[in-house]
């Protein structure tokens, strides 16, 4: 029997090992560990992510998890131990504007070329295969893409021991779109509050310091306007810290809700009352209820805070009859048959169909009658939060119709 005589493996027709490719990446490369073995990119690395293989791993679903990564909300791009992509998943395409294709098997300093805000490249500053090898990851910063826009990047340095080579280098992409709307809001709102608190606490000063400086030359009657002048801008800015103390509750979701009996009839009875004892016209006001009405559970500060406002709204803002019907209502909460409705409407010019979505958001102001916009913020956030809904629409008479409503809401013991 003969026995043939073949080359080693990697080795050439003179027993020799190969040369090393003219184009092969340096030790010292970005994308590659200084020492240690280097994997081969295949060839068609570049053919896009499948939904089999989304890592190039040969494994449907390597982490194991049942999750595909176009199935993740951020970006992800994975590069192996050498610093090559091996996945480019579809929010990364988004985020980035670069095709998977063209990112996979590309170096991740070329793939993904990052900038910090102050123009040098992060990746060399990073330097994720060759810094300190004690380091696990980056925390998420404000990074630059080609063109100038911003992302958010977290970065992660997977070892297979404490201290050994990096064997994976994971990188989550967020748009910034999200983070700069909430960013606006808290600058508007800030504005907002500035401004609000400016107007009275001018007043509160200018009146207080004239009052101490030359009480004498005063008659009775001028100190008591100026004192009423002094009272009632107390109580805006009083007004004002509450609607952000209730915002600041509505946004953590911490609005406590302490639920007791409440005549809801008799709630709207009393509003109206007192806008006829500060001299609105006893007819303009038009109460319907319809009886029998389910037994109500709610806050019943809340509720007449939703009631002001609303009212306040139609009164203020509106012309004509002022409509506030009470009816019984299928409930918004799955599980009850029976919930209370609330309908305020006016017959004024109502509110224009464009501005129909952004009722219910902060600053949103129907005219320029004054008010600070939070109000009906807040009665959103309120009926909300007693498991309500609220909607805005056109009165059969043309003004603007606001109704909310609530699940009767009643104790367990009662049921």
């Amino acid at each position: 029997m003969t026995v043939g005589t073949g080359s080693a493996p990697g080795a050439n027709e003179a027993g020799r090992p190969p040369e090393p490719r003219p184009d092969a990446p340096g030790p010292h490369d970005l994308a590659g560990p200084p020492t240690g073995p280097r994997r081969q990119v295949p060839a068609d690395s570049t053919a896009g992510p499948t939904r089999h293989d989304p890592a190039g791993s040969g494994h449907p679903d390597p982490a194991g998890l049942g999750v595909h990564p176009d199935d993740l909300p951020d970006g992800l791009v994975v590069a192996d131990g050498d610093g090559r992509v091996v996945c480019f998943n579809a929010a990364a395409e988004r985020i980035t504007a670069v095709a998977a294709a063209d990112a996979l098997g590309r170096r991740l300093d070329k793939a993904l070329p990052l900038e910090d805000l102050e123009g040098r490249r992060w990746w060399q500053i990073t330097d994720p295969y060759g810094g300190l090898a004690i380091r696990v990851g980056q925390p998420e910063r404000n990074l630059l893409l080609p063109g100038g826009r911003e992302v958010l990047v977290t970065a992660r340095y997977v070892r297979t021991e404490p201290t050994g080579p990096v064997q994976r280098v994971v990188v989550c992409l967020r748009d910034t779109e999200a983070r700069r709307r909430t960013e606006r809001s808290h600058a508007e709102l800030i504005a907002t509050v500035a401004h609000e608190l400016r107007s009275p606490l001018t007043s509160v000063k200018g009146f207080t310091a004239t009052l101490l400086a030359k009480w004498a030359r005063f008659t009775d009657d001028q100190k008591r306007l100026m004192l009423e002048t002094v009272d009632a801008d107390a109580d805006r800015v009083t007004r004002l810290i509450a609607e952000l103390l209730d915002i600041s509750r509505i946004d953590s979701g911490r609005l406590e809700v302490r639920r007791q009996p409440v005549d809801i009839g008799a709630a709207v009875g009393r509003h109206i009352q007192a806008y006829v004892a500060a001299g609105q016209p006893a007819d303009r006001f038009l109460l319907r209820l319809e009886q029998p009405l389910p037994d109500l559970w709610a806050d019943p500060d809340k509720i007449d805070q939703v009631l002001g406002n609303l009212l306040e709204n139609a009164v203020r803002h509106g012309e004509g009859t002022v409509t506030i019907e009470v009816r019984p209502a299928p409930s918004p909460r799955e599980g009850e048959d029976t919930g209370t409705s609330v309908t305020v409407s006016d017959e004024g010019t109502g509110i224009p169909e464009e501005s129909m979505n952004r009722v219910f958001t902060r600053f949103w102001r129907g005219s320029k009658r004054g008010g600070t916009g939070l109000g009906l913020y807040i009665v959103k956030g309120i009926v909300e939060a007693h498991g309500g809904t609220i909607t805005v629409g056109r009165a059969p008479v043309g003004g603007a119709e606001f109704r909310f409503t609530l699940p009767v809401a009643a104790p367990a013991y009662l049921a």
